[in-house]
């Protein structure tokens, strides 16, 4: 199929945020994409907020999809969580699993994952709660707007986060650059960004339909970091181990950065 012809998360009804974590983020021990998707970004994040360097008043997790695991080491170290997601339907879906409604989505495998990481395996359902509480808004964005900054009323943030987002979202490396100066815009000076994303990837599979991801290697991104005013403190590449033709991708990419302008 030619790439070109890939539906974009955003943009086509097709995409089906539910069926998505279902696929990819299923607490199923079988599911091929625990490590990649999952342990991968969850101990990258718990590594870095451990240290203790890196906490504040606001985070901002301005991800693709409706994923929130990334999230529950960060309510640890931040008063308040904002969310910001491109569609309707992954905000229902992340409401849904917030205010405890009928057919949410269960991320308890996530939960165990984390506190067994902080040495607090008996406190699951404390660490759920903390992190639904610390989570004040979820807001909707467009990606295509010329800024982010008008859309909430709150300082800039202390850190953010973005997993996946860029990906889904951009076609061409100009779309990927005006996308990450709007977000960074959202970024106090001496903030950090904790950035995720899939390298040498184009496609992931949803109900029988193809949508794009954005094909990038690591120097790309660094250059694009570095363009932004952005240090980078940590650069670390996990090759991929999930093996499924649902989505291709050579390796995970996870980066810890700080804002110097």
């Amino acid at each position: 199929m030619d790439c070109s012809s890939y539906k974009l998360y955003h943009v086509h009804d097709e995409f089906d945020s539910r069926a998505v974590l279902e696929n990819y983020y299923s607490g199923n021990p079988d599911t091929p994409f625990k490590d990649d998707f999952m342990t991968f970004p969850m101990e990258k994040l718990h590594n870095v907020f451990s240290m203790g360097h890196v906490s504040g008043q606001l985070l901002i997790d301005i991800s693709g999809g409706a994923q929130i695991h990334h999230l529950y080491t960060a309510c640890e170290f931040f008063q308040e969580i904002i969310v910001m997601r491109p569609t309707e339907q992954c905000i229902m879906e992340i409401m849904r699993w917030h205010d405890d409604r009928t057919g949410a989505f269960c991320w308890g495998h996530t939960t165990a994952h984390v506190t067994d990481l902080e040495g607090r395996s008996d406190e699951c359902e404390a660490k759920e709660m903390k992190l639904k509480s610390a989570i004040t808004h979820v807001v909707k964005f467009d990606p295509e707007a010329e800024s982010l900054t008008d859309l909430i009323g709150v300082p800039q943030a202390d850190c953010i986060i973005i997993y996946g987002l860029m990906d889904m979202i951009c076609k061409t490396q100009d779309d990927y650059t005006r996308t990450l100066e709007k977000i960074l815009k959202l970024l106090k000076p001496g903030g950090h960004l904790m950035l995720f994303g899939a390298i040498n990837a184009s496609y992931y599979t949803v109900g029988g339909h193809r949508f794009s991801l954005f094909t990038y290697d690591e120097n790309f991104v660094r250059k694009a970091l570095v363009a932004e005013g952005m240090t980078v403190l940590q650069w670390e590449v996990n090759q991929r181990k999930a093996e499924s033709p649902l989505i291709d991708y050579d390796s995970m990419l996870f980066v810890s950065a700080c804002k110097s302008k």
